[in-house]
């Protein structure tokens, strides 16, 4: 099994009972076996207040040095051009196109001013195949072509081009991007386990652009977004009180809107809001985090050493495959799974994400859901007890994961202006994506619970984490209508 199963974390999946497995030990003397690997993971990955404050203070002051100067920390603190955000006054039909993981999607949005907001939309998901994701430029954006193509010839009645004009898109690329306009950008870097070739140093909207005239397609990318720049745009459209968002998924990334006055490196630029998105690339984040030497392990064999530490640990990508390390570090010590090691369990990437979550669903008595899972992912029989301590590592690295991404938001909050209208008891909102955080409820209550404890009680009731499903996808198409060419 490929990693691209992470992209869609589709919980839908659960392997169906095959065999029966044999109770051969108790829980406690297995346990016990095991119980040096567990205790050691269990404390390298411990997140307690004092580890989360000052991952949180730490992110502020890196997100500070980022803006001082280019490369003044690990965060990128890149400049999206996005100075005015929708105001809800689009007329027309927009598209976008969010590539981002291992699905693109394609999505187009009829918008009907004021009165009638968002009048229709519809989107389509598409799956990249994985020799893709290390293929040549001109193989990866044409299939994406070809896919947008076959989109817009499915155009229903609902939707109404205006005579005489293009159509418009909004291009939401999900990875590092130097971004050089509203409508051009620079890729720095692959991520989330990309490695086209061709790609880095270009201008990844001429890429696409190219792709699109070699399939005849009359489109015009009008603005070239991040997801997390998409999510904001999107949730801000209909909830004024939002000042950042966050996508977990299979990678992650947080953006947020600054002061451009707070911004040393912009040098004397000025926008009529006074105010821009800043596109953090917080994945990069590194300072003082709780790392096992399972991590390291797995940073050393990636395709990216030393890089986007932040995101190994907290993102849907990497949750899996840390969980098959320390199982596999246990199999090795002693008999969790039989005499033998199976040998599915050397092979990496093989347990994803949405795997581990399935385990933690499980509450029933013999934890038969996760013996499943077990068997057929590692073609493996387990007893109770080693179901119990497979659960219990999924749990570590959920609950690590989690509270980790809590101490970034609060970071984030602590760096923005806004902070202290929190602190004055005005409503500020973080909007969320990705199906990370959308589909793993542990996950998710860890994140909150995270935030909580950093904030204190009374003043994290002024702060509300607010789910935005599919909003990079409705923002690129409201970004696009708001930097349309034919906007007056």
């Amino acid at each position: 099994m490929s990693v691209a199963a992470v992209g869609s974390f589709s919980l839908l999946r659960s392997p169906t009972w095959i065999g029966r497995p044999r109770f051969t030990m108790a829980f406690r003397s297995k346990a016990v076996s095991v119980s040096p690997i567990l205790t050691k993971f269990q404390k390298d990955c411990d997140t307690p207040l004092p580890v989360l404050r000052h991952v949180a203070d730490a992110m502020a002051d890196d997100m500070r040095a980022g803006l001082a100067v280019d490369g003044g920390s690990d965060l990128k603190m890149i400049l999206s051009y996005v100075d005015t955000l929708p105001s809800g006054n689009e007329k027309g039909l927009f598209y976008a196109l969010d590539l981002g993981g291992t699905n693109f999607r394609v999505l187009r949005v009829q918008l009907g001013g004021k009165e009638e907001r968002v009048i229709a939309t519809e989107f389509e998901q598409v799956s990249i195949p994985q020799h893709l994701m290390f293929a040549t430029s001109q193989e990866l954006f044409d299939f994406i072509a070809s896919g947008l193509e076959k989109f817009v010839e499915s155009e229903g009645d609902r939707f109404h081009l205006c005579p005489g004009r293009k159509r418009e898109i909004g291009f939401t690329f999900s990875f590092p991007v130097k971004q050089t306009s509203i409508d051009s950008g620079i890729l720095i870097k692959w991520t989330k386990g990309f490695a086209v070739s061709g790609v880095a140093g270009k201008d990844v909207v001429a890429c696409l652009n190219e792709a699109m005239e070699r399939r005849g397609l009359d489109m015009r990318v009008s603005a070239l977004v991040n997801d997390t720049v998409g999510t904001l745009a999107g949730a801000r459209y209909y909830d004024d009180d939002v000042v950042a968002a966050v996508i977990l998924g299979t990678g992650t990334n947080a953006c947020y809107i600054e002061r451009k006055n707070a911004i040393p490196k912009l040098q004397g630029q000025a926008s009529s809001s006074g105010k821009t998105i800043i596109n953090t690339e917080w994945g990069a984040y590194s300072n003082g985090l709780p790392l096992t030497v399972f991590d390291r392990e797995m940073d050393a064999a990636s395709i990216n050493p030393g890089e986007q530490i932040f995101e190994k640990t907290i993102a849907g990508m990497y949750l899996g495959e840390i969980t098959r390390r320390v199982l596999l570090a246990m199999a090795e010590f002693s008999p969790l799974f039989g005499k033998s090691v199976p040998k599915k369990l050397s092979t990496q990437f093989i347990l994803s994400t949405p795997d581990i979550c399935a385990m933690q669903q499980d509450v029933s008595n013999d934890l038969q859901a996760v013996g499943s899972i077990l068997y057929n992912v590692f073609g493996v029989e387990s007893d109770l007890s080693a179901r119990k301590i497979v659960v219990e590592v999924c749990d570590t690295i959920a609950k690590r994961g989690g509270r980790l991404a809590g101490a970034g938001i609060v970071g984030i909050l602590q760096k923005i202006e806004d902070f202290e209208d929190v602190k004055v008891g005005k409503r500020r909102v973080v909007a969320m994506d990705g199906g990370l955080y959308e589909n793993y409820p542990q996950y998710r209550r860890y994140l909150k619970e995270g935030v909580t404890e950093l904030l204190g009680t009374e003043l994290a009731k002024n702060v509300a984490i607010e789910h935005t499903k599919d909003g990079s996808g409705i923002g690129a198409a409201l970004l696009a209508a708001s930097n349309s060419i034919y906007k007056t």
